[in-house]
C-alpha cells in the first residue's frame, strides 16, 4: 500500500497517444478500482474518443488503473484544452496524488502544470508531449516517438517508387492541428521524403484524427487534385474515412491511390488485409500498465526515466493478414 507523499512534482501524460479531458467536459468521476483500500489516487484527463484508437487507448488506463489497485478519476476533454485545463485544476482541488494526462494540444499548458507543482502533485504525461520550456514541470513523458513514426511512412513510400522516376503527388490527412502527433508525423515524413524532388506534397490539410472529417477532407482533395497518387493519413480513422470519399469518387484505394495511416486499429488492419491501404506504422494505445507502474513509482518519490518509449513496429498487407485475428483493438 502507498501513502501519499507531498512534495512530488509529476509531469503529464500523453500516450499515445495518441487524441483531452476536462471537468468542463464529460466527467466520469466514477472511482476505477481493484478492491481493497487502494490509497494511491490518480486524475487522468483524456483527449476525448475521437477514434478507434482512443477507445482502446481509455479502456487501456482503466483496466490497468484496476488492475493496480489504484482509483482512477477520468475526465473527457471532447478535444477541447479549456476543458482539460478544468479537469486538472479540479484534480488539484480534490488532492490527488498523480495526474496523468494526454495534451489535446502542445503550448498553453505552463500555468495550470505550475498550479499542480506548487500543490506538490506529480505530472505524468502520456501519449501527447508539451512544448514547455520547463521539464520541472511534469516528472515522465510515456508514449510513442512520433517524428519516428512519420519517418517509417515516408521510408516506405520511398521504396515503393525506388525504381520511378516519374513525380509522385501526395496528398496529407494531419491529424488535429498543434497537437504533437499532427506535427511530428508530418515532420519525420517530409525529412524523409524531402531528399527526393519527385515526392510532391501537392495538399495538406487537418482532419482532426476522425474518419468524418477524413471523408469530408479527402472528397476536397479529390475535386481539386484529380492526380492523386499517394494519401498519407496521420491515423486509420481519417485514412478509413478517405477511402470511403475515394470509392465515391469511382477510384480503387490501395491501387488508383496508395494510403499510407498511422496506428493499427483493427478497422485500419482489415482494411490493409483486404488491400485498401498499403502500409501502417504501428502506435500502440496500450499504455496502461506503463503508467499505472510509472505512477507507482514517481509516487514514492523514485526516480523515473524522463522519457519512456513505446515499442512499436510496421504492418504491410500480408504482415496484416498474419496477426490481424490476435489485435486487441
Amino acid at each position: 500500500m502507498f501513502k501519499r507523499i507531498s512534495g512530488l512534482v509529476l509531469a503529464g501524460l500523453t500516450a499515445m497517444s495518441v487524441a483531452a479531458c476536462g471537468s468542463g467536459g464529460s466527467d466520469t468521476s466514477a472511482n476505477t478500482t481493484g478492491g481493497g483500500d487502494s490509497t494511491i489516487t490518480m486524475g487522468f484527463s483524456q483527449v476525448g474518443a475521437e477514434s478507434g484508437w482512443r477507445t482502446a487507448n481509455t479502456k487501456s488506463v482503466q483496466d490497468a488503473a484496476k488492475n493496480a489497485s489504484i482509483t482512477l478519476k477520468f475526465s473527457d476533454a471532447q478535444q477541447k484544452q479549456e476543458n482539460q485545463i478544468k479537469a486538472i485544476r479540479s484534480y488539484i482541488q480534490q488532492k490527488v496524488d498523480v495526474i496523468a494526462f494526454s495534451p489535446v494540444v502542445e503550448s498553453g499548458w505552463d500555468t495550470v502544470l505550475k498550479e499542480a507543482q506548487n500543490a506538490k502533485i506529480p505530472v505524468i504525461l502520456t501519449d501527447r508531449a508539451v512544448d514547455s520550456k520547463d521539464t520541472s514541470l511534469y516528472k515522465t513523458f510515456l508514449g510513442s516517438d512520433f517524428v519516428e513514426e512519420g519517418r517509417k511512412a515516408g521510408k516506405w513510400l520511398v521504396e515503393e517508387y525506388k525504381d520511378s522516376t516519374d513525380p509522385v503527388n501526395i496528398v496529407e490527412l494531419q491529424g488535429t492541428t498543434g497537437s504533437a502527433p499532427a506535427n511530428d508525423r508530418k515532420a519525420g515524413f517530409q525529412e524523409t521524403i524531402g531528399a527526393e524532388s519527385k515526392f510532391k506534397i501537392i495538399a495538406s490539410q487537418t482532419g482532426d484524427f476522425t474518419r468524418a472529417k477524413g471523408k469530408e477532407v479527402m472528397e476536397a482533395f479529390l475535386k481539386s487534385n484529380p492526380d492523386i497518387d499517394v494519401l498519407y493519413a496521420h491515423n486509420d480513422d481519417m485514412g478509413l474515412g478517405a477511402i470511403e470519399a475515394i470509392e465515391g469518387a469511382g477510384k480503387v484505394p490501395g491501387k488508383d491511390i496508395k494510403i499510407i495511416t498511422v496506428d493499427a486499429v483493427k478497422d485500419g488492419m482489415q482494411a490493409l488485409a483486404d488491400g485498401k491501404i498499403n502500409y501502417i506504422v504501428e502506435c500502440s494505445p496500450l499504455l496502461g500498465p506503463q503508467l499505472m507502474d510509472l505512477a507507482k513509482k514517481v509516487v514514492k518519490g523514485e526516480q523515473v526515466p524522463a522519457r519512456v518509449v513505446t515499442e512499436e513496429t510496421v504492418f504491410t498487407q500480408e504482415e496484416a493478414k498474419k496477426v490481424l485475428s490476435t489485435r486487441q483493438y
